[in-house]
């Protein structure tokens, strides 16, 4: 029963949904997926971690690199019938297809670049704020 509800917390949000949308397509770096949401980085780890909890997701570090993906075959039923569940769910949705147009630019883009940017929105936000 904890496995069914850690999967039916981790799908009550749209954007851990779309992150599930986005990772159908393959394995995704960190910095992919927070440029995606346009969320703050710790926003973005935190859906990360509750989807990860579900056993949804699993990550690998790659040097300074956090990448993610959807659930490995060794993950619990209910798990899997979620995902299949989504994704046919969400393949009706306009958003989803945003979503994937918006990721085919973004992967386009070298992840240091993503990052570098990120780092410097995020340096610019603070110093506003400290104002």
């Amino acid at each position: 029963m904890r496995e069914l509800m850690a999967v039916t917390k981790a799908l009550s949000d749209l954007n851990r949904v779309r992150i599930l949308g986005c990772l159908q397509g393959g394995e995704l770096c960190v910095c992919q997926i927070i440029e995606l949401l346009g969320l703050a980085a710790s926003t973005t780890s935190k859906h990360l971690a509750i989807l990860k909890h579900a056993r949804l997701i699993e990550s690998r570090k790659d040097a300074r690199w956090m990448h993610y993906r959807l659930a490995d075959p060794d993950a619990p039923k209910v798990v899997h019938d979620a995902l299949r569940w989504v994704s046919d769910a969400i393949s009706r949705e306009k958003q989803a297809d945003d979503d994937a147009k918006r990721l085919k630019a973004i992967t386009r883009i070298e992840p240091e670049a993503l990052c570098c940017r990120q780092r410097r929105a995020t340096t610019r936000r603070s110093a506003l704020r400290a104002r």
